[in-house]
């Protein structure tokens, strides 16, 4: 597998900042069209922590979720 990302701008609901799925050449990223450019990057840089820290190997999404808001500021 390589580290391709894919990044889509896409209607999400507004609960929704983004969405990060495995691919078969890597992630592919889905960022909420209903958030500000800040907001689009916020969500794209907190998808990115999920990515490098092999978020997708990992079982407890309470503790992924809290890691990746304490690093992600």
């Amino acid at each position: 597998m390589t580290n391709d990302i894919y990044i889509y701008v896409v209607d999400l609901p507004s609960a929704i900042n983004e969405i990060v799925t495995p691919c078969s050449f890597g992630f592919t990223i889905y960022i909420n069209a209903r958030l500000s450019k800040h907001g689009q990057l916020k969500a794209y840089n907190h998808a990115l922590w999920h990515i490098e820290h092999n978020d997708f190997e990992k079982h407890d999404v309470g503790e992924i979720e809290r890691d990746a808001h304490e690093g992600v500021k």
